[in-house]
């Protein structure tokens, strides 16, 4: 009788917990106010908004292609991750913005995705576009002089954003947190569909 009593408790104790919430090894920012839209042509000229990518687990990462570490080990990384998910990477969609839209043609941006990942988009927009687009996402950004007027570098945020497959920003990946940690969460995104 006593064990009864014990199943039918932890019973009980199961219905009166709520779902938990995942556990993410990714920064939880699941309902920020920020993060919520973006609007910039492709690297074809295409007008692209998150929209576009629903459906889709999208990671959006801010950087520029002459950045010397942290933007191509971030989008090699995302590569290699979306790959590692066999068909579910198909799932997974990497949106590179520049920060530099002075040098970043649209020629190069496409070069420079593409190589990561032929379904990778890259998102260029004007000055005055870009600062709002970082504002929307809470991006730093700031051009660096170098020893020349085109040497400059670009300081930005080194994190990537990812949303759900509805468009809703779920997560903030820190530069430098282990493939296999991205791999979990999506994951798990890709599971809660």
């Amino acid at each position: 009788m006593a064990a009864g009593a014990a199943l039918f408790l932890a019973g009980c104790d199961k219905l009166a917990t709520p779902t938990a919430k995942p556990q993410f090894q990714g920064v939880d920012i699941t309902g920020a106010e920020y993060a919520r839209t973006l609007s910039l042509p492709d690297q074809d000229g295409k007008p692209r908004t998150l929209a576009d990518f629903k459906g889709k687990i999208t990671v959006v990462f801010f950087g520029y292609t002459q950045c010397p570490d942290v933007c191509p080990t971030t989008m090699a990384e995302l590569a290699q991750v979306k790959k590692s998910l066999g068909k579910d990477g198909d799932r997974i969609q990497g949106v590179f913005v520049t920060v530099d839209p002075e040098r970043d043609t649209p020629e190069l941006l496409k070069t420079y995705v593409t190589a990561f990942d032929p379904t990778f988009v890259a998102l260029r927009g004007t000055p005055e576009q870009t600062i709002a687009a970082a504002k929307e996402f809470k991006v730093f950004f700031a051009k660096v002089p170098g020893k020349t007027p085109g040497s400059y570098t670009m300081d930005h945020t080194a994190g990537s954003y990812v949303l759900d497959e509805n468009g809703k920003v779920r997560l903030f990946v820190r530069y430098g947190a282990p493939a296999d940690a991205l791999t979990s969460d999506l994951k798990m995104l890709l599971a809660a569909g």
